[in-house]
């Protein structure tokens, strides 16, 4: 019974609060979009896209996507299921896989989506790190699907304001796109290029969150 019940608490109420602490978070700001122009002219041309971002930086991620149709990878242990009934509440579909499980079938299957014409996103970095160094698996699979790579990035700092409280600094950046917000939270954003160093792996399946 306890067994049970941990397990729907943890795969349906925690899901559900995280949903509600991301909009949360989303409401406290006041959105500003820049930078987005060339991302936009890809939409309008009805071209779709690779978008790769920091696993550290994932939390704010499903507020900045604005496309019709996105695919994320996801590993396939008990966390990533947590993400992935996360996401769902934002209409984000999960592919399931990683370099260390059912790697080589999730590559697949991006490659296969990809081709169909939607949008994939990925972590490049993955959760085992190295942190902020991008493996070579979304390299592989721009080249197996054509789509260009957008990458985006999200960073949040305290900052000294002049208002009663505590306010923070955030930032968010992307060579295509960026959205940022300025309220209790003070935030700006800036362009910024991924470092696409390889880790030393040759693993080809793309990092996952």
């Amino acid at each position: 019974m306890l067994k049970s019940m941990f397990s729907w608490a943890k795969f349906v109420v925690v899901p559900l609060l995280g949903c509600q602490i991301i909009r949360f978070l989303g409401r406290t700001v006041r959105m500003r979009v820049e930078g987005v122009q060339s991302v936009d002219r890809l939409l309008a041309q009805g071209q779709r896209m690779i978008i790769a971002f920091w696993h550290a930086q994932q939390l704010m991620m499903p507020l900045a996507y604005r496309g019709a149709e996105a695919h994320v990878l996801i590993s396939r242990h008990g966390d990533g299921e947590l993400i992935r009934r996360i996401i769902a509440r934002f209409g984000l579909q999960a592919v399931r896989g990683s370099s260390t499980r059912g790697g080589v079938e999730a590559l697949r299957e991006l490659i296969r989506l990809g081709r169909s014409g939607v949008d994939l996103v990925i972590t490049p970095d993955g959760p085992k790190g190295p942190r902020q160094v991008a493996k070579m698996g979304v390299v592989q699979l721009a080249k197996a699907t054509g789509l260009p790579i957008v990458p985006l990035a999200f960073g949040c700092s305290k900052k000294n304001s002049s208002r009663v409280g505590i306010a923070s600094s955030c930032r968010i950046r992307s060579r295509g796109a960026s959205f940022s917000g300025e309220n209790r939270f003070m935030c700006r954003a800036r362009r910024r290029r991924l470092n696409w160093r390889t880790s030393g792996s040759n693993s080809r399946t793309p990092s996952t969150g």
